[in-house]
């Protein structure tokens, strides 16, 4: 099993989680103890009890870590500067099993940010899953949504999962093909 960290945790309250790599949402009690063995764009993936779960950012201070800080965006920045920071969310989107984003494993086809009125605007992303029965699919997309929606000025980001053409190696980024040797 890859190991970004091996930080032992406590659960200091009842807690969120989902099994991984069946998807499968749990809850964690509060004293349960582990260890940190990913700490990646603000999700934990956390051994406890011989099994895996993921730990959303939201949930840190449940294994006594901060939260994410919130995203800022300067005012009246244009629809450039927010595709801009759409890319960098999706970079912190990582699968809880491979320590490499969602960009650099090229599960995103597109993301495409389109102005609606009042300054609100709407992000399409069309990702797909390095396996079509990965049980952490669902996870994986709702990691990106909320993640986008945490970009100031965007109400909604609508992430669709698709198959064509189905994910293989060479559309991962040089970066993480060498980093998980394949390259």
């Amino acid at each position: 099993m890859y190991s970004r960290s091996s930080e032992p945790v406590r659960f200091e309250r009842d807690c969120a989680a989902v099994l991984v790599p069946q998807g499968e949402e749990v809850t964690l009690p509060a004293g349960s103890a582990g260890y940190i063995t990913q700490a990646l764009g603000g999700s934990y993936t956390v051994f406890v009890e011989g099994n895996l779960f993921r730990i959303a950012g939201r949930d840190a201070d449940a294994i006594g870590k901060e939260p994410p800080e919130p995203l800022e965006l300067p005012d009246g920045a244009d629809d450039a500067a927010v595709e801009q920071l759409v890319w960098k969310q999706l970079r912190t989107c990582f699968d809880p099993e491979i320590p490499i984003n969602v960009v650099d494993l090229g599960l995103i086809y597109e993301a495409a940010v389109h102005a609606g009125d009042g300054g609100q605007r709407t992000v399409e992303v069309k990702m797909t899953l390095t396996a079509p029965g990965c049980g952490m699919g669902e996870i994986l997309v709702d990691d990106v949504r909320s993640k986008l929606e945490m970009i100031p000025t965007v109400r909604e980001a609508d992430v669709e999962l698709v198959f064509d053409p189905p994910w293989n190696q060479t559309m991962m980024s040089e970066a993480a093909r060498l980093e998980t040797g394949m390259l």
